[in-house]
C-alpha cells in the first residue's frame, strides 16, 4: 500500500504558473482596480457608520446594520477575488 501511495503522488503534476511578459499591463490594471475597490470599501464603511449615527439619533439605528453587512461582504469579495477565481479554474 505504501508503494502505491508513493507512485500515485509522484505521477501528479504540479505546474507552476508563469505570467507572460505581455500580461504585465493587465496585472497593473488588476492591481489598480483591487486597490481602488478596497479604498471604496473603506469609504463605504465610513459612510455606513455616519448613517448609523444619524439613524441612531432618530431611533432607527438597527436598519443600517444590513447595509454594513453588504459593504463588508463586498470588501471580502474584493480581497478574495484571486482565491475565488483560482478555486474555479
Amino acid at each position: 500500500m505504501n508503494n502505491f501511495v508513493t507512485i500515485a503522488t509522484s505521477v501528479i503534476p504540479n505546474p507552476t504558473p508563469v505570467v507572460p511578459p505581455e500580461a504585465r499591463g493587465l496585472l497593473t490594471v488588476l492591481n489598480w482596480a483591487s486597490g481602488i475597490g478596497l479604498v471604496l470599501g473603506v469609504l463605504g464603511i465610513i459612510i455606513v457608520g455616519i448613517g448609523m449615527v444619524i439613524q441612531l439619533q432618530r431611533g432607527e439605528g438597527a436598519q443600517a446594520i444590513g447595509k454594513l453587512g453588504w459593504v463588508l461582504l463586498g470588501c471580502i469579495i474584493i480581497t478574495g477575488a484571486a482565491g475565488i477565481v483560482r478555486a474555479f479554474v
